[in-house]
């Protein structure tokens, strides 16, 4: 997938700032944050979205949570609460068509969200 900007991310291709990685999936911040902490966790496997996962990606989606959560205690948001989201299609803005999650906090977060 020479074209997902995020499969030239997990290659290499394009820089990005890590804060962790496994041989299942790759953790970065996010170019354009919308609160203090906002880091993406991408499966290193390109699959489009939510609605791409079949049940051999059972796993695989596990992998992107607990990676999620370990982030979130990296970044020293673990305890004091943080958010994953997962935008899946052009009505809920999914920018790039590559499976991922938002792991967002570092503040007071608000609901609803949008």
């Amino acid at each position: 997938m020479t074209e997902c900007l995020f499969c030239r991310i997990v290659q290499g291709e394009i820089a990005a700032d890590i804060v962790y990685q496994d041989e299942s999936v790759i953790a970065f911040r996010d170019i354009q944050p919308q609160v203090p902490t906002h880091v993406l966790v991408v499966p290193r496997r390109h699959v489009a979205g939510y609605n791409d996962l079949t049940k051999d990606d059972d796993a695989l989606l596990g992998s992107v949570g607990r990676a999620a959560a370990h982030v979130a205690q990296l970044e020293g948001i673990g305890s004091s609460g943080y958010r994953c989201v997962v935008n899946s299609g052009q009505d809920a803005l999914q920018s790039v068509p590559h499976l991922h999650v938002h792991v967002l906090g570092g503040r007071p977060l608000s609901w609803p969200p949008g």
